[in-house]
């Protein structure tokens, strides 16, 4: 059972990961900008693979820069 809920959390950050992907990838930002943007998101991906409350933290954090940087929730 409780191998169960780990998949489905891993499911649900990997299709959070997914979408933040997208909206780096389609972000109108200088090129340093979405470099930055790129490495914080493969450092959540990476966290992901160890801890998962400390990678969904993290996504967070992330995903609240994005908006503040306006950049738009596709």
């Amino acid at each position: 059972m409780e191998r169960d809920g780990q998949l489905r959390l891993y499911g649900v950050l990997a299709a959070r990961l997914k979408h933040a992907h997208t909206r780096v990838v389609n972000a109108e930002v200088p090129d340093e900008t979405r470099r930055e943007l790129t490495r914080r998101l493969l450092a959540v991906t990476a966290a992901a693979k160890h801890d998962l409350a400390d990678a969904a933290r993290r996504l967070d954090v992330l995903e609240a820069e994005l908006d503040e940087l306006g950049i738009p929730d596709r």
